[in-house]
């Protein structure tokens, strides 16, 4: 069966504890949940890939090797087929192979029933291509949301200890992946504060101007605040389930979403801060200043939170990104699990492990430099596998 429905998510035998806690509901009516499948994935140029062609269990999948060998990459190609983008380089450009002048990604995938055949191309000095069945996506956005993922990495510790940016930026990645007004109003308001910025700098004294503009960034940004308002109350109570199953405990935390729209509109904010702005040269004030506060009790997490603490964060931050998704896009995403067993203590893995082997997860690919630590996902899953060895960018299956 393709499906499974709604009210099933979370509620698996695995965890009963968390029976009830984890039927959540987004004001959506029943539905069907459709599940979706990684097949097949070909790499060609990537990182320090040079090639490999890869066909995976519909279930557990994971990628053995020391460090630097190429695991990371692997997940990152699948990583880039759902988002248009790395998780690792800010540019498209440093993720061609060194000396290669074009990288080139295939996924086929099982999504709802259906095959779909997902290209992403890069060669030096032409525009990036993305293809779904064959054909060309006429703006990348449109793609977004299509292969719902969740990536679990050592990078994620930048949220906690990392500016608002990289919190903005989970925000913004949940949201858009099942949302594409959301996604239209981050690109709205990032290319009119773009404008508003120029203007700013470069002395602009035309009034009619300047209010254009304002009314443009002001519209983008309050649907932008509603929709990040109305996702911290849905996202923050699965997230706090998460932390304290895998803690074991019951530990007071929390999201505290500030925001200066919190006090005034945004249009109210810009007329007021106008003549700051103009000395500034920038736009001092708005959503792209916005900040999630991690919160352990009354205190910052990244100010008193020990390693397994926030690792523990981390990791129920993004186990309730794939609760969200997964009811948001109405399709259950690709798990991928990068050097997820570091500074965890043996119970905070053993419960991870009861999390994953959940029936409302499906395809999990997971990376280790320990073979025991996947073979007891394997076993804790209990379901079809398969082990590749990744050493020197060559990726092979191991006989099971």
């Amino acid at each position: 069966m393709p499906c499974t429905y709604f009210n099933d998510i979370g509620c698996g035998s695995a965890w009963p504890n968390l029976k009830t806690s984890f039927s959540f509901v987004f004001a959506l009516a029943l539905h069907y949940i459709c599940n979706m499948i990684l097949k097949k994935l070909s790499i060609l140029n990537y990182r320090n890939i040079p090639e490999a062609s890869l066909e995976f269990s519909d279930k557990v999948n994971c990628l053995l090797g020391n460090n630097g060998m190429g695991k990371t990459n692997i997940l990152d190609a699948i990583y880039y087929l759902s988002n248009c983008k790395s998780s690792l380089s800010s540019t498209d450009a440093n993720t061609v192979r060194y000396g290669e002048e074009y990288m080139l990604l295939q996924g086929e995938y099982e999504r709802a029933g259906k095959t779909e055949n997902i290209s992403c191309a890069i060669q030096k000095g032409k525009k990036k291509s993305v293809k779904r069945n064959g054909k060309e996506y006429k703006r990348m956005s449109g793609h977004i949301g299509l292969l719902p993922l969740v990536l679990v990495s050592p990078q994620d510790w930048n949220m906690i200890v990392g500016g608002g940016e990289e919190r903005r930026r989970l925000v913004d990645r949940i949201i858009s992946q099942g949302d594409s007004r959301y996604l239209d109003a981050l690109i709205r308001y990032n290319k009119a504060l773009e404008q508003r910025n120029v203007m700013l700098k470069q002395g602009c004294a035309d009034p009619l101007l300047f209010e254009t503009v304002d009314a443009y960034l002001s519209e983008a940004a309050q649907e932008i605040y509603a929709c990040r308002k109305e996702w911290i109350v849905k996202f923050t109570p699965i997230f706090m389930r998460y932390y304290n199953f895998i803690g074991n405990n019951n530990e007071t935390v929390s999201l505290d979403y500030r925001s200066e729209l919190n006090e005034k509109p945004m249009l109210q904010l810009l007329h007021d801060n106008f003549q700051k702005d103009r000395l500034l040269g920038f736009t001092s004030q708005g959503v792209h200043r916005d900040d999630i506060e991690l919160m352990l009790g009354s205190e910052l997490m990244r100010k008193i939170g020990s390693q397994g603490q926030c690792k523990t964060y981390t990791i129920a931050l993004r186990f309730a990104q794939f609760d969200f998704l997964k009811e948001l896009c109405g399709i259950t995403p690709l798990l991928l699990l990068d050097d997820i067993f570091d500074k965890l203590d043996s119970l905070r893995v053993a419960n991870i492990m009861r999390i994953v082997s959940d029936k409302a997860f499906g395809q999990i690919f997971i990376s280790d430099t320990n073979r025991q630590h996947l073979d007891e996902t394997i076993r804790a899953v209990g379901s079809s596998y398969r082990i590749f060895s990744v050493e020197s960018g060559v990726c092979r299956s191991l006989h099971q």
